[in-house]
C-alpha cells in the first residue's frame, strides 16, 4: 500500500519549513511529502491530475480549480484571523499565523483516517552524552545549543549537567540552586525513582533542565552515581523525547557508566592540538567506538588558524561528524538563538 501523501505549497520557505519538519519527525519515512515554495512549479504541477491526503496551501497559491483534483483534505492557509468559514466545506481554512504545534495538531487530527497508516510508534527515550576529552572546547554551549534545537523542534528535552562540581547555571535566566533542604535529603540516599523526587525542581528555559545543586557533590557527601539513577529514573517516566547529558571532562568510570547507558555519545573537540591530542587517547582507551553511536564535533572552528585536525603529520582516530563555527560561549542563553543555529541544527538531525 502507498505511504499516504502530504502536499505543502507556499512561498514562504521560512515558515514551510518547521511544519515539513513536524511532519517529517512525527511521520518519518512512513508518508510522502511534497514541498512546493515556486508558483511557477506550483501551476505545472496541477497542471496534471493529482492525488493526495493532504495539501496545505496558502492563500497566494490556492485556486478553485484544485477541488478537481483527487485530493481529499484541503487547508487553506490564511493570513486574515476569522471564524475559519471558506463557505465551501470541502475546504479547511486556518489561521496561518497560529503555533506551528497547533496548525499540526488541527491537520492531524482531521485527517486521522488518512494518515492513520503513517503514524510512527511512540519511541523511547534517547539519553544524548555531550562530553570532551579536554576543558574549554565550549561543550556546555554545544549541549545546551542541542537541547535548544531539539525543543524548538517540538521534541521534549531535559537537559542534565552532569559535573561533579556544576558550572552552568550562570548561562540561565534563573542562576538560583536547588534550595529545597527536602531534595538534598532525598539526594544523599537516591531511589531508582529519584527523578520523581526531583520532578518539582525543574524548570524551564526552552527546554526542560535540573536546576544545579548549592555544592560541589563531594562537599554534600552526594554520590555521582546519583546522576545515573536520575537519568535512568526520568527514562523510565516518558516524560522526554530526549535527555541531554552534560559530563565532565575527564575520563573515569563514573562517566564510563553513562556513556555505557546512552544511545548517543557526542564527542566535542576543537581545532587545537592540544584538544585533538586529547581526543585521540580518548578514542584509544574506549572499546568500541562505532560510527552509530559516537558522533565527533569540531566547535569553534576557523579556518584562518591551525587546524590539527587536518595537519599532514597527525594520525587521527576519529572523523568529524560536523563543524560549528559561529557557537561561542555567551553571557546569557537565549534558546531562540541557539535552536536557529545551522550548525547545531545539522547536529540535531544526527541524533534524530
Amino acid at each position: 500500500m502507498a505511504n499516504p501523501k502530504v502536499i505543502i505549497a507556499d512561498t514562504d520557505i521560512n515558515y514551510i519549513a518547521p511544519l515539513q519538519y513536524k511532519f517529517i519527525n512525527d511521520y518519518f519515512n512512513n508518508i510522502d511529502i511534497e514541498v512546493i515554495t515556486d508558483k511557477l512549479y506550483f501551476e505545472e504541477y496541477f497542471a496534471v491530475p493529482r492525488n493526495a491526503e493532504v495539501l496545505i496551501v496558502s492563500e497566494d497559491l490556492y485556486d478553485s480549480s484544485l477541488k478537481r483534483h483527487d485530493i481529499k483534505n484541503i487547508f487553506l492557509m490564511s493570513e486574515q484571523l476569522d471564524d475559519g468559514s471558506t463557505g465551501d466545506l470541502s475546504i479547511n481554512k486556518i489561521y496561518k499565523y497560529t503555533s506551528i504545534v497547533e496548525i499540526f495538531r488541527e491537520i492531524t487530527a482531521k485527517c486521522a483516517k488518512e494518515l492513520a497508516e503513517g503514524a510512527v510508534e511512540q519511541k523511547e527515550t534517547q539519553i544524548i552524552v555531550v562530553t570532551s576529552a579536554s576543558g574549554g572546547v565550549g561543550k556546555t554551549t554545544v549541549a545546551m545549543g542541542l537541547a535548544a534545537s531539539l525543543a524548538d523542534g517540538y521534541q521534549r528535552v531535559l537537559y542534565i549537567n552532569a559535573a561533579m562540581m556544576q558550572n552552568f547555571q550562570y548561562l540561565m535566566d534563573n542562576k538560583e540552586p536547588i534550595s529545597t533542604y527536602d531534595i538534598y535529603a532525598k539526594a544523599l540516599n537516591p531511589t531508582e525513582n529519584i527523578y520523581i523526587d526531583l520532578k518539582s525542581e525543574i524548570r524551564h528555559q526552552g527546554f526542560a533542565y535540573l536546576p544545579a545543586f548549592k555544592a560541589a557533590l563531594i562537599s554534600m557527601g552526594i554520590q555521582y552515581s546519583i546522576y545515573h539513577k536520575i537519568i535512568l529514573s526520568a527514562k523510565k517516566s516518558g516524560d522526554f523525547d530526549f535527555i541531554i547529558v552534560d559530563t565532565d571532562s575527564c575520563f573515569d568510570e563514573e562517566k564510563m557508566n553513562l556513556i555505557d547507558i546512552s544511545d548517543k555519545v557526542i564527542v566535542v573537540t576543537d581545532q587545537s592540538y592540544s584538544s585533538v591530542h586529547a581526543t585521540n587517547n580518548f578514542v584509544s582507551n574506549v572499546n568500541g567506538i562505532s560510527q552509530d553511536k559516537y558522533v565527533f564535533i569540531c566547535n569553534r572552528f576557523n579556518t584562518a588558524e591551525y587546524n590539527e585536525l587536518v595537519t599532514p603529520n597527525g594520525t587521527l582516530k576519529f572523523n568529524i561528524s560536523e563543524y560549528i563555527a559561529n557557537v561561542v560561549n555567551r553571557t546569557d542563553l537565549e534558546a531562540n538563538i541557539f535552536s536557529k543555529n545551522r550548525d547545531i541544527k545539522k547536529i540535531s538531525f544526527l541524533v534524530m
